[in-house]
């Protein structure tokens, strides 16, 4: 029982910085129909600023001013490189994001260098003890309570400020937003700013206990099954799935040794199992929209 409910626990842990990636994923395509691969960029980005502002200001300033500082790229990269593509096919713009996402890394990967860096997490590796004998980390419940806060902003912020039920309108009917005033390219622009804000803190706490090398965006990889396991287009779906995803890899991990048949490594592959299963019986993911075309 203590294995299980420790389990939980990190799996809520990894799976709220799997939540916060799919977030960005989701708040882009909902505005832009585009599925942006440059997600893992973003969190790359984010995490070595923090490696980098850690030491003149703290940890908690540092991810904060990362925050910004990758959201503030990630507009200028909407408006450079995407904005003058709007219009041109849904793949073509897709493609040109996996490029701006190598180009990125490439860059950012020159303030890495040969070694790894840290980002001096306050939390390093204390453990919590709970009653029954229960531990956790602290940088998990970390994890968590920060995740919980943000979603919460995230969600006040489109229920009900005016930017974000003009971003809500524009992600149902661009064309009738506009008819309306919204002006669609400053919902795509705060959309990628959004996306690039969430990945950077996303990135900070992956390194959190660990460290920042050139390999860290492959974590990236894992938010794909989440946002298509929870509907590419549903805010809820990402967080569900998220939290989800990050649960079965850590039970999985926990109790695989019941199952040696599997090999090694399995909890790796299971958001991908994860998310074949629930394609079976929901092919748009469990929140996603449902699209119905007359013929």
């Amino acid at each position: 029982m203590r294995d299980l409910v420790e389990s939980l626990l990190r799996g809520l842990g990894t799976g709220s910085v799997y939540a916060l990636l799919a977030l960005g994923f989701v708040i882009i395509y909902k505005a832009t129909r585009v599925i942006s691969f440059a997600q893992p960029a973003f969190m790359l980005t984010g995490a070595v600023l923090v490696t980098y502002l850690v030491g003149p200001v703290g940890f908690f300033a540092a991810l904060l001013l990362a925050a910004l500082l990758t959201g503030g790229v990630a507009l200028g990269i909407e408006r450079l490189a995407v904005r003058p593509m709007v219009g041109r096919p849904v793949f073509t713009v897709a493609i040109i994001t996996l490029g701006i996402d190598i180009a990125v890394r490439v860059v950012v990967n020159g303030f890495i260098g040969l070694d790894v860096r840290q980002v001096r997490d306050p939390w390093g590796l204390e453990i919590w003890r709970l009653p029954g004998g229960i531990t956790v980390e602290q940088r998990h419940i970390a994890m968590f309570i920060t995740t919980a806060v943000l979603i919460a902003g995230l969600f006040a912020f489109f229920r009900f400020t005016r930017m974000g039920l003009a971003m809500r309108a524009a992600s149902f009917d661009q064309e009738a937003a506009l008819a309306q005033g919204v002006s669609v390219g400053a919902v795509f622009a705060l959309s990628w700013a959004l996306a690039g804000a969430l990945a950077a803190v996303a990135g900070t706490f992956v390194a959190v206990g660990s460290s920042v090398d050139q390999n860290l965006w492959l974590i990236a990889l894992t938010a794909l099954p989440v946002i298509i396991l929870g509907g590419l287009d549903s805010l809820p779906g990402a967080v569900i799935g998220g939290l989800a995803v990050g649960t079965v890899q850590e039970l999985t991990a926990t109790y695989q040794s019941n199952a040696p048949w599997l090999g090694g490594n399995f909890s790796v592959v299971t958001p991908y199992v994860l998310m074949l299963l629930v394609l079976l019986v929901r092919p748009y993911g469990l929140f996603g929209t449902r699209e119905v075309e007359r013929v």
